[in-house]
């Protein structure tokens, strides 16, 4: 049997719905997908798209009526993405689906409706109660991230040594026996306290976190700027980035439209398109659907 896949809609303003249209025959040769969307704004949005909606399109009705604004950050659409997305927690919550993989959202949407996380991952970790892991990439490249959504100003403050010896050993149960560079925080890592003393606490980290695994899975820190060269990633292609930019943007710069997003740490499986809601393309055909092949071969992958 093929596994059961929910669908996290997205925000209906952008790409989302097309992609899940276009690719529906080509994903339902590899999982069962159920789509959390109601009727309605199915039948609008594939009006809006021209496109026909596939006969064996099925759906979990999600409630909600709005009139769709194409390519604007709106209150609706931002409330409807959470809502579909909740929903699709519950279903592999009672194992009506195995795995849970998201459309893009836009976070201003859901902070306009009122919604108090950031995006899918911070409301994972509160929802379960876990510290969750975001980690992005293919099978080429993977960089989980220590730090996510904060100002750059409180990325140094926020390198703890418990923090991220815990952050490791967790990243270590889900990517197994897998070689992983540890970023550091400052240019040349910090050249041995010339330029910061945050690599003081990485190195230590990772020493502790392979004593407790008992074996030297984690290297670091490692400088940076050479992390990502050719040379480099023969032998590595799982990293840990300090922050947010510093792990995406050499990701996305090499591996833009096949990356997926992926939630570790946590008791259900998520997976994600590693991009946004592309409201300049929103609604035109244009919409590329390797990332979301990828996040649901992926998902599978974690089952």
């Amino acid at each position: 049997m093929k596994p059961k896949i929910a669908i996290s809609i997205g925000d209906l303003s952008g790409v989302g719905i097309e992609i899940a249209l276009k690719s529906h025959e080509e994903i339902s040769k590899l999982c069962d997908p159920l789509y959390c969307i109601n009727e309605e704004l199915l039948a609008q949005a594939s009006k809006l798209l021209n496109k026909n909606i596939p006969k064996d399109f099925k759906l979990h009705s999600v409630p909600g009526s709005f009139e769709i604004e194409v390519a604007t950050v709106n209150a609706n659409s931002g409330k409807y993405s959470y809502d579909s997305f909740i929903e699709a927690i519950k279903l592999c919550e009672t194992k009506e689906a195995d795995a849970v993989v998201t459309m893009p959202i836009h976070k201003e949407a859901w902070m306009m409706a009122g919604v108090e996380y950031k995006g899918h991952t911070d409301l994972l970790r509160d929802y379960f109660d876990k510290d969750a892991i975001m980690m992005l990439g293919c099978p080429e490249m993977y960089v989980a991230l220590f730090t996510e959504h904060i100002p750059l100003k409180e990325v140094a403050s926020s390198i703890k040594y418990k923090r991220l010896k815990q952050f490791l050993v967790d990243l270590h149960r889900d990517v197994k026996d897998k070689k992983v560079a540890v970023l550091g925080l400052n240019p040349h890592a910090g050249d041995n306290g010339v330029l910061g003393q945050e690599e003081l606490i990485i190195m230590k980290a990772v020493k502790s976190a392979n004593k407790k695994i008992g074996a030297e899975q984690f290297v670091g820190p490692v400088v940076p700027d050479i992390a990502f060269t050719p040379h480099f990633r023969e032998n590595f292609n799982y990293f840990v980035a300090m922050y947010h930019d510093q792990g995406l943007a050499p990701l996305k710069a090499l591996h833009f439209d096949e990356s997926v997003n992926i939630s570790l740490n946590l008791p259900i499986v998520r997976t994600s398109v590693d991009h946004g809601t592309a409201f300049d393309i929103a609604y035109k055909g244009q919409a590329k659907n390797l990332s979301y092949i990828n996040a649901i071969k992926s998902a599978i992958s974690f089952l």
